[in-house]
């Protein structure tokens, strides 16, 4: 289970959430206004952002943790927060990261393009 604690991301930690996508090569349009909206959600470690997911909707954009805070439980508190907070997430994301999202309980399609989307009701979890 993880240590760090999950909670929608504060305009000044926007620098801090934008290295955590960076080192996982993701980009996000516009980031602060996802955080103005209240579509980010961060971990934070000892006041550390160690995590970050990104929604547009009920779209998870972006997730990435920290290489050392990996394995620990990060990315699925952030998933479960969207989640309880959206009632319903889809997401399309690379082979590489698919069990991930499989142990999540998505259920997960493969595209045309060679990327795979996947779609999680919390209502079917029950």
């Amino acid at each position: 289970m993880s240590d760090a604690t999950v909670g929608r991301a504060r305009p000044d930690e926007a620098l801090a959430v934008r290295r955590v996508l960076d080192a996982a090569l993701l980009d996000v349009d516009d980031l602060d206004d996802a955080i103005r909206r209240g579509a980010v959600f961060v971990a934070r470690r000892k006041d550390r952002v160690v995590g970050a997911l990104v929604l547009d909707d009920e779209h998870v954009t972006a997730v990435a943790v920290r290489r050392r805070r990996r394995a620990r439980g990060v990315g699925t508190a952030l998933v479960e927060r969207a989640l309880s907070e959206r009632g319903r997430l889809t997401a399309d994301f690379r082979e590489a990261v698919r069990p991930f999202y499989a142990s999540l309980g998505f259920t997960i399609e493969e595209r045309e393009d060679g990327r795979l989307w996947g779609r999680l009701d919390e209502s079917a979890r029950d």
